[in-house]
């Protein structure tokens, strides 16, 4: 459309065929924008089912084995209604997802299923907190140059090839989950992984190279940290369980001797996957290695700063890492550790107020409304009705059935709330069950736990999801498409090492 400015004088118009003066000014409106029916559709959805449920009749109470009792009170099955309706607007990013987690916030409140106060104060709980620092730290590590120089040397030994590129990206990805936090590792290596893409294309638009290469580094940041102790706080919750539970303690050595082969295989596997989904459009990136030894060289030595925000950091993960040791640093709250990186950076002049600003705050808001629904449902009591409507079903089952029943349930739910808490809600009603099948409570306790570690589902599931999505390379709705085989993929590994791997390692499977 455009629109013509009149001129202030010009000679007049005396007929029928005369012209109109020449515009001295042409503007030309943008388009009108195409209303999207689509979005429209999937909000009244969203709001439909919430609805649905809400008002849905009082539904019997799940009851475990014991004959104990677990009622879904009014508020429960709000929380239900509500994780429903958060679901699918995260799914189909209806409205932005930091804006969703928002939402879930507001509707707690309005809709009296938990008060202001809890609903809202999740938003703040440290893990949220641990969230923002490590995205801190990908900051300074891009505005230092970290990344460059990191992503620089690593091309330089892996070559021009675009598969080796992706397998180097996601190997360093795993191998750094062994030491440090996943949620840490991911912010870490973004910013290497956006260096690293930037080579493969200067437009930044999405690829399939892109999207096999950062979806591909949220899943193995999961798949890695399940080998150790110190890749995410969900182990020692459940060490805590099956040891209440079983009577016995659980080793870092142990844990990681069963592991170490099934985190790692699926990094590989996983690596396959994508490769298959997403085929990169070149197969060689012609005169990487040349451009990359002059990028590098130009970098020249390390700066001061460099030198001190990898001392900042390196301190703060040797830290993390070392409260699994020293039992002095133990009552170290995770949150605080990583947040004093944050205070140097700016006491050192390393980072300014427009860094701030610069941090991606959607994340932020997404996990604060992941933390907020994750609590509901596991305070209002839904949580633990769902566990144990799901567990029952397989108490008269095979013992394999009842095994991978369990492992599939904590999958599916720790893609919507804590792997915490997912864990925390079905592992002891599961090893109850697992008593009168006749199951080796090792056995329950690995395969939750592995299931708990590769959420491939949905943003909200892990931190390096909701990471990766900052890369702009793809949507929520591709995330879950690409999960649903990857997922499987991990069921299918997971079989496998319950039939014949654990226990040809020594793992006990039945109670003889």
């Amino acid at each position: 459309m455009v629109f013509w400015k009149k001129k202030k004088s010009g000679p007049k118009i005396t007929g029928k065929g005369d012209l109109p003066p020449i515009p001295s000014e042409v503007f030309l409106a943008s388009p009108a924008k195409k209303f999207n029916w689509s979005r429209l559709i999937f909000i009244l959805i969203g709001v439909l089912l919430f609805i649905a449920v809400y008002l849905a009749p009082t539904m019997p109470d799940a009851v475990d084995p014991a004959g104990k009792h677990f009622a879904l009170t009014r508020e429960g099955k709000a929380a239900l209604a509500l994780f429903l309706l958060a679901a699918t607007w995260w799914v189909f990013e209806v409205i932005p997802i930091g804006v969703t987690g928002i939402a879930i916030g507001v509707i707690q409140a309005l809709f009296l299923i938990r008060p202001a106060k809890a609903a809202f104060t999740d938003f703040m709980d440290p893990s949220v907190w641990f969230i923002f620092g490590a995205l801190v730290i990908g900051r300074v590590f891009t505005k230092t140059g970290l990344t460059q120089r990191m992503a620089y040397r690593m091309l330089l030994m892996v070559g021009e090839r675009t598969s080796m590129i992706s397998f180097g990206c996601f190997a360093m990805t795993a191998m750094l989950t062994l030491i440090m936090a996943h949620t840490a590792v991911a912010a870490t290596v973004f910013p290497l992984l956006m260096a690293v893409y930037g080579l493969y294309d200067e437009t930044g638009k999405p690829t399939r190279f892109g999207k096999g290469l950062f979806m591909g580094m949220a899943y193995v940041a999961g798949a890695g940290s399940i080998v150790t102790l110190l890749g995410a706080a969900r182990a020692p919750v459940a060490i805590g369980f099956f040891k209440d539970m079983a009577g016995r303690e659980i080793s870092f050595f142990e844990m990681t001797y069963y592991m170490l082969p099934l985190g790692w295989i699926m990094v590989v596997l996983l690596w396959v996957l994508l490769r298959l989904i997403y085929k990169p459009e070149k197969r060689t990136i012609d005169g990487l290695k040349d451009k990359v030894a002059m990028l590098n060289s130009r970098l020249g030595p390390m700066t001061a700063n460099e030198k001190i925000s990898l001392l900042i950091v390196f301190g703060a993960i040797s830290t993390l890492a070392l409260r699994s040791f020293i039992p002095a640093l133990a009552p170290l709250d995770k949150s605080a550790i990583i947040l004093v990186s944050t205070v140097l950076f700016y006491l050192f002049g390393i980072l300014e107020i427009k860094d701030l600003e610069e941090l991606p705050w959607n994340i932020a808001l997404l996990f604060g409304g992941a933390m907020s629904i994750g609590f509901c449902l596991w305070q209002t009591g839904a949580a633990n009705w769902l566990a144990v409507n799901w567990l029952v079903l397989f108490q008269k089952a095979h013992w394999l059935v009842f095994v991978v029943g369990i492992a599939v349930f904590v999958m599916l739910m720790t893609n919507f709330i804590m792997n915490v808490a997912a864990i925390a809600i079905s592992l002891p009603v599961a090893l109850v069950i697992a008593q009168y099948l006749g199951v080796a409570p090792e056995v329950v306790f690995y395969s939750a736990l592995a299931t708990a570690g590769m959420p491939f589902l949905l943003l909200v599931g892990a931190a390096p999801n909701a990471i990766a999505y900052e890369s702009k390379q793809f949507t929520s709705g591709e995330f879950l498409l690409t999960g649903i085989p990857a997922s499987l993929l991990l069921i299918g590994v997971l079989i496998l090492f319950i039939i014949f791997v654990w226990p040809w390692m020594g793992m006990p499977i039945l109670i003889r």
